[in-house]
């Protein structure tokens, strides 16, 4: 018998692998309104080209500002709605995966341990700073060029907070354990698994971790306002429950709104493009009437929890870059790195088909993780092959300064400049700009 909570936000049999979505239409929430309530309750020594390619992280900006700019035409490209994955869901994983590598590129010699450190921390504590700075909430670009610090909504995470967790944590155990690692490597396939047991133990960690506490920590019942210019709403989304995967009442969402606070998530996320939240599904659109109540309730994408299962990614990464130190021949790396993608693909098809584990971006689900990890090493395969082993690197020029630029391609988009000025030009009238229909 199907599991009454999973039938009733949709999850009760199996979903398609691309922009996966549900529809609880069926469902009515009781939603409780108040119309004075203003409290939230409950809550580098040899550089590779292919290496620079935005395969990763620096891949983000020409996937995603056109969809987030040009007026929903690229909803289908868009972050999947909840289960799934799209294009735009490979960007965060691919980032974190080339972050890997090159941490392993950076660190394969180290003279001195405290500085290599000093370093790793300080690194850190810079790309915290600008990912507050960045999407903390302060900048309202394209559209009302202002600035302001809302302390009481601040967003404390977000996506350069998570690269410097996963860098953080990679970064330290590659530095911590060189003495470890041996400089050549014994004959046999896995022998470069053993050779680097410390970062796969780390790895292995953050995925216990995420695993005990998605699956067994209790998520009671939990409230929310929405402020508007009428007054205040208050809304309850009932739970009471472990292991759940849906929108509702999954563990990512509850730590977050434990050790964050409900006011510091972000207020947008993409499950309100979901069938059971609006009728213009997959695009944003108006709230339905029989809307669930946690359709308008916030959570963060880039939560604590779902960061540290991302961990996993880095790890990955690193492993491609240790192959790349390791193994000099084109057939051996092109060999490792394509093997490890395929079974990584293969075992999160698996999952996710016999809804064992679902591929969930916002969530950062296991399946995830290994589907958008093989996704990366097939690609990187890929990059490596046409640019490294062939020599095709002029027609990827263009990529290879996204990828050595990244931080000011990031900048230019999440602050919404290059989007700016886009808009800024038109034909004849404002609404006829280059980034609308």
């Amino acid at each position: 018998m199907e599991d009454p909570k999973r039938m009733e936000e949709g999850f009760g049999h199996t979903r398609p692998l691309v922009n996966e979505e549900y529809d609880d239409s069926r469902q009515s929430r009781k939603e409780e309104k108040i119309d004075d309530v203003d409290q939230i309750h409950n809550e580098k020594e040899e550089r590779r080209t292919s290496v620079d390619q935005p395969v990763e992280p620096k891949d983000e900006q020409p996937l995603i500002k056109p969809k987030n700019d040009a007026g929903g035409v690229y909803a289908r490209i868009d972050h999947s709605p909840w289960n799934g994955c799209t294009l735009a869901d490979f960007v965060m994983p691919f980032f974190l995966f080339i972050v890997g590598v090159a941490i392993a590129l950076a660190l394969k010699r180290i003279p001195n341990l405290n500085a290599a450190i000093r370093k790793i921390v300080m690194r850190t504590l810079k790309l915290l700073f600008w990912g507050i700075i960045l999407q903390g909430g302060y900048s309202h670009a394209p559209d009302d060029l202002s600035y302001g610090v809302d302390m009481k909504h601040i967003r404390w995470f977000g996506i350069l907070q998570r690269i410097a967790l996963v860098y953080l944590v990679v970064a330290l155990i590659e530095a911590l354990t060189t003495k470890l690692r041996p400089s050549v490597l014994e004959p046999g396939y896995f022998s470069i698994f053993t050779a680097y047991q410390w970062q796969w133990i780390g790895g292995f960690v953050a995925f216990l971790i995420y695993m005990i506490t998605t699956y067994a920590l209790y998520v009671p019942d939990w409230s929310f306002v929405i402020h508007h210019r009428h007054g205040t709403d208050r809304y309850t989304v009932k739970c009471g429950m472990r292991g759940h995967l849906g929108p509702a009442c999954n563990a990512v969402g509850y730590v977050d709104r434990q050790v964050w606070g409900i006011n510091h998530l972000y207020t947008q996320p993409v499950w309100t493009r979901l069938k059971a939240c609006t009728l213009s599904s997959p695009s944003s659109g108006p709230f339905r009437d029989d809307a669930p109540s946690w359709c308008r309730a916030p959570f963060e994408p880039e939560g604590l929890l779902s960061s540290i299962s991302a961990i996993l990614s880095g790890t990955i990464g690193i492993h491609y870059g240790h192959v790349l130190i390791h193994f000099k021949g084109h057939s051996e790396r092109l060999k490792q790195w394509v093997s490890m993608g395929l079974g990584l693909l293969i075992l999160a098809i698996i999952l996710h088909f016999t809804d064992a584990i679902p591929i969930n971006k916002q969530l950062y689900s296991f399946s995830y993780v290994c589907f958008t990890a093989g996704a990366a090493g097939i690609v990187f395969s890929g990059f490596y092959l046409l640019i490294d082993v062939w020599g095709m690197r002029t027609p990827f020029l263009f990529l290879e300064w996204i990828g050595m630029n990244a931080m000011l391609v990031f900048v230019m988009a999440a602050q919404g400049i290059f989007a700016a000025f886009v808009n800024g030009w038109y034909y004849e009238t404002p609404d006829k700009s280059l980034a609308r229909k």
